[in-house]
């Protein structure tokens, strides 16, 4: 430990990796400031009044209650030297199956919720001039399947913007890492994480069956270990050079190999026409 005491801030911190890796950094003196939308869930989670431990009870969707949750835990820690966007939930259901109402909220927590909060850490980053920021991902950022178009959209959008970000607070000497796990063995699944489509289509069979998959069949069976999540995300925190995107879990690695063989193939194929559409 550095003998000023970093401080973290990590959201939807109640459950998951959230939850695991706020114990964790409280185990090894860290400060952390960490949010949830029910305050006392949260301090019943974490079971503990260290005063290195800051619960906040934050709507992420509101910018006023997001930047009043930053601004507290700058006043009591002094200021926030690792940002962890953890908050975030799935949505199983196909394209035509997903309301308007189903996607906007979905994007608001995921991708607008994820922007309220770097927005109102980074004024404390940069006059700081240090900082790193991790987003979590998933490797459905990278590659996206049937049922799940909307949850990877918003993941999608999530790798974007986080590496545009990078280039941006580069001169800033603040780091950002995208966290791209698989499938991990969390509460995710079988919680408040993930919802379904209010009204799913008859017509469309393998997605209920991939829902029914998601809620009975995969949990408890993930291949990745939350605890060691947690452990990679702090010790990546300690680097003086961080890595943009961390695949995390074999099956992370193999879907996205999978995504490189499928782009290089197509890019291929189709190089003809790609380089037709130039003025000659």
């Amino acid at each position: 430990m550095d003998k000023q005491t970093k401080t973290w801030f990590i959201t939807g911190a109640s459950q998951g990796i959230g939850l695991i890796l706020v114990k964790q950094l409280l185990a090894l003196g860290y400060n952390v400031a960490a949010t949830a939308r029910n305050l006392q869930a949260l301090q019943s989670a974490v079971g503990t009044s260290s005063s290195g431990f800051l619960p906040l009870q934050v709507d992420l969707v509101n910018e006023e209650s997001v930047r009043s949750a930053v601004n507290a835990a700058v006043t009591r820690f002094g200021g926030i030297d690792v940002l962890v966007n953890n908050a975030g939930y799935g949505l199983i259901g196909g394209i035509e199956e997903s309301s308007n109402e189903e996607v906007r909220a979905s994007f608001d927590v995921n991708v607008f919720g994820l922007l309220n909060v770097i927005r109102a850490v980074l004024p404390h980053m940069r006059a700081a001039q240090s900082g790193h920021i991790f987003n979590l991902s998933s490797v459905f950022g990278l590659i996206a399947g049937a049922g799940w178009g909307i949850y990877c959209g918003t993941k999608f959008a999530v790798e974007g913007i986080s590496e545009a970000l990078a280039q941006e607070v580069q001169p800033f000497r603040i780091k950002v890492t995208i966290i791209e796990p698989g499938y991990v063995r969390t509460n995710f699944l079988n919680s408040g994480s993930i919802a379904t489509p209010k009204n799913p289509v008859a017509a469309y069979t393998a997605l209920a069956e991939e829902r029914r998959k998601h809620q009975e069949d995969v949990p408890g069976t993930q291949i990745g270990n939350p605890e060691k999540v947690a452990e990679v995300i702090i010790n990546v925190a300690q680097l003086s050079e961080a890595p943009l995107r961390l695949l995390l879990g074999s099956d992370s690695l193999q879907f996205a190999n999978y995504k490189l063989q499928m782009l290089k193939d197509g890019i291929e194929a189709h190089k003809e026409i790609t380089l037709s559409t130039d003025f000659r």
